[in-house]
């Protein structure tokens, strides 16, 4: 959850987020656009189950 997605995913790819720096480098696969964050961190904490991850999985596959 960002507004400003270009500097977000440099932050993740050049290791200054701690916990996603074993993961680097990252590659977009698409983005959601909400109007509040309230609506924003739903659709982020839902992309987190199981279920949202698989879902993830079969846009890249």
């Amino acid at each position: 959850m960002t507004s400003d997605l270009s500097d977000r995913l440099n932050r993740h790819n050049s290791g200054y987020e701690k916990t996603t720096k074993p993961y680097a480098p990252f590659e977009l696969i698409f983005k959601i656009e909400k109007l509040t964050r309230a609506e924003a961190r739903a659709e982020e904490k839902k992309l987190k189950t199981t279920s949202g991850k698989r879902y993830l999985r079969s846009l890249i596959k």
